[in-house]
């Protein structure tokens, strides 16, 4: 048995970063990084980082907040939804 290679390949030796689903968080954690950022938000969410669960789906975990920057959240996200979109302010 000496000097023979054994490919094991059970579930302890997935690897999930090989995966799409863990690129996706990651992006999508970045952009939202980015744009807290901007906001001057970026001690808020001490929290943020992607993560994938034990099946390998990934999310974006945004953690605890204080009750003042949930507030702030909100009224950012209330003023994006009363503003024009790009495509409603472009002239044909």
């Amino acid at each position: 048995m000496s000097g023979e290679s054994r490919e094991q390949s059970d579930a302890a030796n997935w690897a999930p970063i090989n995966g799409g689903e863990w690129y996706a968080a990651r992006d999508a954690t970045a952009a939202l990084r980015d744009v807290l950022i901007a906001a001057g938000m970026e001690r808020d969410f001490p929290y943020l980082r992607a993560d994938l669960n034990a099946f390998g789906q990934g999310f974006v975990e945004l953690g605890r907040v204080s009750p003042e920057t949930a507030e702030r959240l909100a009224e950012l996200l209330r003023l994006a939804l009363a503003s024009p979109s790009e495509e409603e302010t472009a002239e044909p």
